[in-house]
Parts: C-alpha cells; structure tokens; sequence
C-alpha cells in the first residue's frame, strides 16, 4: 500500500511528493544544524507522522545498562496516562527490531502473536498496523526504533518501509552524535575533576624541604595518572624534631588520593614529641579500618628524626624495603616491616619501634615500589641491588639531587615501557 500522498494522480501527487521531500529533507538540514537531540527526534517523529500519514509515531532509545527500549520522544499520546514505555529488547515488535536490527511491517496488529496489547487497554487507544524500523549509526550498531502505527488509509507499504528507514537512519546517527557528544563532555568533566584533584593532592605534598640542623632532607613524588595513592609528608614537631611520613595506598587515582589525604591528616594529628610510634601507627590502622571498604589499604612507614642526636625512631605497616645506607662500609643496611599495611584489619598488633642512629653520610632510603617494580621490556625489575649501586657511586651528593639521579636511572632502565605505578622518594641523608 502507499501513502495518501500516493492515492491522487497528476498534480497532487507530485505536490504530496514535493511536501514530503521537503519535509525529510528539513529533517536532514536540522541534523546538521542542531546538537539537541530531543528536538531533533521530535522533529523526525512529527515528519514521520506526517509523511507516512498515520496516527501516531514514537522514537525508542536502547538503554544498555537495563537491556530496555525506552521511549524518548513520542507523537499522538499527549493525553495517554502513560508517559514512558519501556521494553525488554527482544521482547514485542519494536523489542524485535531492536534485537534483530530488522524493520517489521504488520498490517494487522492483533493477528500477530508478537503484539502485546497491554499499551492499548491501559491507554484506550487501538493499534491496527504497525511499522517499526531500528535506528542504525554509522557502525551498523542498533541504538534504537521508530514505531508508527496506523495508517490512515490501510496497512503501510514499501514506499512507507522507504521513508520510515530513511528516518529511522536520520535519527541513529543523531543518536550516535549525541552520544559521542555526552561521552566527550563527561571526559571534559572527568579531568576537570582529576586536575582539581591533582591541584589538591599537590598542595598536600611539602612545599620545600624541612630545614633539620645536621641533616638533609629531601623528597620527590609522580604519579602514574592525573593523581596517585602515594604521598610523603615532612611534619616538624616542637621539640625540634622530624615526623617523616612515606604512604602508598593500593591503586593509583582519585579513590587511592583520598585514602592517602586522610593518612596523611591522621599521622599529623596523631603523632607528638616524645610519644612512641608503635601506638600511634596501631590508632592510625584503626580509624582507617573503619573507613576503608574491604580490599583497600595503605603501606607507610612513620619515622622521627632527632637532630641532635642524629637518632631515627620509625614503625613499617607493610612498608618496604627499608634501608640505611652506610657511608663508612657502602652497606645497604635493610629493616623489616613492623605489622600489617594500615586498614587491612583493626586491631592488627604491630613491633615495638625501631631506633638507629644514623652516622655522618648515612642515608635513610624510603621508596614506593614504583622505583623497585618498573620493569623492562624484557621483564626484568629495577631492584633494589641497582638503588644500592648507585648510592655507593653517587651518596656524596645532595639528597635532591640523589633522588633525580634515581629518577633518571630508573626510566633509563625502563626503555620506554610506561610508568605503570607512582613513584615517590624520600632520602634523609645526616651531613654532620
């Protein structure tokens, strides 16, 4: 069958012809003219109405994460108590369409077994045909259907099924362009978020090294992404010495950032002159059990640094390799960890501080495992063999400039493979 545009020969059906070129082909300038989808739809739903000459017209958008159709823009069911439809896909005829990505043509709705009649007892309305075509985007992908129903003058024929996939191909690629539209902005929101969290994040680390009589202190951090789970903190405490804080929460992004911005603030509240380390990491694991979803945890070493006697106290929660470096034998001196990384359980006990005394020359060598596990092409690690030669070679120079040195040693042996963890140093190097 044919439209009523078709039914009259001579000059009013090459008047219906040239209304509804016209009419498709303001669909067509309106593509290119506008990025508002739902205009856009309700302009090709309204053409479809008016072309194909039937009673009503809906434009149905698959949801992937409910397997749905919904209905996004619809004409004739302004006065229907239903305001939405949504439909399994595979389910029903628009349900088909949008599963076998085929165009359905049913002159007689109640004799196909695939209607589902509920629509018209709720809404009063009756269906007799109906012609539904999926929208397609450039990929060929289905990510929706255009459903008319009721042809004025009989079932829809194959200059319908004509006009309704040209629609139908109009209103999936305004689809595709509105959804690459969403996902770009939510990309520009998304790093807008990251760079205010990596300003954040930043303003959290030390702004300049700590001023420590006798000593030299130094620290570096980068991440993997816009922003890290690792961090370091210098803490100055009123007796004139040192709180130093090195931290690596699992993961790498903004989760892992705020689990090591809330250790950071914890130890500074926690940690005072005089007060033993071991209760003071044990309350920290504490209150981050609490906080901490399962799966989640920090490794941190808390150390304090005495100036004048050139003694460092410290407690590892899963925080390793720890090592001195010896000047006067060239000795990586290496400590064990002291109890479990920090929200794993509350309650975990940990080892009683351990106190050193660091000589003239000697360094304290904290690193993330970002420097030990940075691999090769080949596989093979950075290690802690290769941190220890180079300190032999190079422990004269300042701290600032040892941890560079590492820096640069470590992406030299990396050859090009990307930086897969954060990294963050921190050397306390006794000068006199």
């Amino acid at each position: 069958m044919t439209s009523t545009t078709d039914r009259s020969p001579g000059h009013g059906d090459a008047a219906g012809r040239i209304a509804d070129l016209e009419k498709l082909l303001d669909v067509a300038r309106r593509l290119g003219a506008t990025t508002d989808l739902d205009p856009l739809l309700e302009a090709i739903a309204a053409a479809a109405t008016s072309v194909l000459d039937c009673q009503r017209a809906t434009v149905f958008l698959v949801d992937r994460t409910t397997g749905e159709l919904f209905s996004r823009v619809a004409t004739g069911i302004e006065d229907s108590p239903i305001h939405e439809i949504r439909i399994p896909v595979g389910v029903g005829i628009a349900g088909e369409v949008a599963r076998s990505g085929v165009a359905i043509n049913i002159p007689d709705a109640y004799a196909d077994r695939r209607f589902n009649p509920e629509f018209d007892r709720r809404s009063g309305f009756r269906t007799a045909s109906i012609l539904a075509v999926p929208l397609s985007d450039h990929d060929g992908q289905t990510v929706g259907v255009l459903q008319v129903l009721n042809k004025a003058d009989g079932p829809f024929g194959p200059r319908d099924e004509q006009l309704a996939a040209f629609l139908g191909g109009q209103a999936g690629v305004a689809v595709q362009r509105q959804l690459l539209l969403g996902h770009l902005a939510e990309k520009q929101r998304i790093e807008r978020d990251l760079a205010v969290a990596r300003d954040i994040q930043l303003g959290l680390l030390p702004k300049e090294a700590p001023v420590l009589p006798g000593f030299d202190v130094a620290g570096w951090n980068r991440p993997a992404d816009e922003t890290g789970g690792d961090y370091y903190d210098f803490h100055p405490l009123a007796d004139g010495s040192l709180a130093v804080t090195i931290a690596d929460a699992t993961g790498h992004g903004i989760g892992p950032a705020l689990v090591a911005a809330e250790a950071r603030a914890l130890f500074r509240a926690i940690v005072a002159p005089g007060v033993p380390l071991g209760p003071v990491v044990a309350r920290v694991n504490d209150l981050l059990s609490a906080d901490l979803p399962e799966g989640r945890f920090v490794t941190a070493l808390l150390g304090v640094v005495d100036p004048a006697s050139g003694r460092l106290r410290f407690v590892s929660a899963g925080h390793g390799p720890i090592f001195v470096f010896r000047a006067a034998t060239g000795a990586m001196e290496e400590f064990d960890s002291h109890g479990l990384p920090l929200g794993l359980m509350p309650e975990a006990p940990f080892e009683d501080e351990t106190a050193t005394t660091l000589a003239p020359g000697d360094i304290l060598v904290l690193l993330t495992d970002g420097f030990y596990e940075w691999a090769r092409p080949d596989g093979s690690q950075f290690g802690a063999e290769r941190v220890g030669k180079m300190l032999r070679q190079s422990h004269h120079l300042p701290a600032a400039q040892l941890i560079q040195w590492l820096r640069a040693a470590v992406e030299e042996f990396a050859a090009g493979t990307r930086q897969a963890d954060d990294l963050t140093a921190v050397l306390v190097k006794r000068t006199g």
